[in-house]
């Protein structure tokens, strides 16, 4: 699918345009690193007949944005973490010979004034150059990596990426040629880190979890006002579709995985009955349970139940009724950039 309008450049500050700008040469590899407020995830692909092979992956949980709503700055820690993962990342660009590559970084380095210090010590100690994007094109990328997965057949889309440090909602129409025009794209303050850190995550109580559901509705409420959804949702013409660790993580609990499976569980389908019953079963479980479950483990344990309010307030606000799960998102986005470009010609 194409992806067209509401993107913009990346931001400003911090910005550097990347080293291997210029498209790849045929059957080359190419990568995509995603550094977010919670994770580090990078893909490298080769070109395929549909689109890109995947040839190496790398994920973990950094927690980069820790702390960030309270200091406005990316702590020490936080930093020597995602470094880390870094390090790894550019270990795997190297060893798989990468010729173009594209590594952003979103909500918590455009919110953190040492982000500049950061990425100048990325630079140095991995060579990666990491650039801030705005939220504009987060969603471009975001859509543009999703949109294999939408109808074509339902003339509109609303998608959603509930992130560590904000939630991201892109209102989309979908055309019957498989094409998407974003419409509106907004990035809201609303992070699982950053709940977390406000209301705590590891025993969240019943009155705690409504009033998170409750100050989340007021802040999506401007974009139902400014695009009347409701109403499109009334006629049957709207699709949802989320993409983040809350909704594959529930995906994987309401499917009972004995481990989570990215194959089963990408381009699902859970109904709003089906993902309610998941986010009650991870509420009624202890945190000692959420740690111990396969489809959760250590790292999200204290960020899922928050996540699952977030998710809670987007189905209670928007009823389309059925939800499309996406594991996937800015990496493959800009990925399929990297693809489409043009590579330069040689002298003759």
């Amino acid at each position: 699918m194409t992806v067209t309008g509401a993107a913009e450049g990346t931001a400003d500050r911090g910005r550097r345009e990347p080293a291997s700008a210029p498209g790849a040469a045929p059957g080359a590899a190419v990568a995509a690193l995603d550094l977010g407020t919670n994770n580090c995830r990078l893909l490298v692909a080769k070109p395929a007949r549909e689109g890109f092979r995947v040839i190496d992956a790398f994920s973990r949980i950094v927690r980069l944005g820790e702390g960030v709503d309270a200091t406005g700055r990316l702590s020490g820690a936080a930093i020597d973490r995602s470094i880390a993962a870094l390090r790894v990342c550019a270990y795997k660009l190297r060893r798989r010979s990468v010729r173009a590559s594209r590594a952003v970084a979103t909500e918590a380095c455009r919110r953190a004034a040492n982000f500049p210090d950061f990425q100048d010590r990325v630079l140095s100690e991995t060579g990666i150059t990491l650039e801030v994007i705005t939220t504009r094109e987060e969603a471009r990328l975001a859509a543009n990596g999703c949109s294999p997965l939408l109808d074509p057949t339902v003339g509109n889309a609303l998608l959603f990426d509930i992130g560590g440090g904000s939630t991201e909602l892109i209102w989309a129409s979908v055309a019957e040629t498989g094409g998407i025009r974003i419409v509106d794209a907004t990035s809201l303050p609303i992070g699982v880190v950053n709940l977390a850190e406000r209301h705590g995550g590891h025993e969240v109580s019943e009155d705690t979890y409504q009033a998170m559901i409750d100050r989340i509705l007021d802040q999506l409420m401007p974009f139902e006002q400014a695009h009347g959804i409701r109403s499109r949702i009334a006629a049957g013409s709207v699709q949802m579709l989320g993409s983040s660790g809350t909704v594959t993580t529930l995906a994987g609990v309401h499917k009972d995985l004995p481990r989570y499976d990215r194959s089963k569980v990408d381009g699902t389908y859970l109904n709003f009955g089906e993902a309610v019953a998941a986010c009650r079963r991870l509420r009624a479980m202890d945190y000692r349970s959420r740690l111990q479950h396969p489809c959760i483990g250590r790292d999200r344990a204290d960020l899922v139940v928050v996540g699952c309010a977030v998710l809670e307030a987007i189905c209670r606000l928007w009823p389309v009724g059925r939800l499309r799960i996406a594991d996937r998102g800015v990496r493959e986005g800009i990925l399929l950039d990297l693809l489409a470009r043009p590579r330069p010609s040689r002298p003759s």
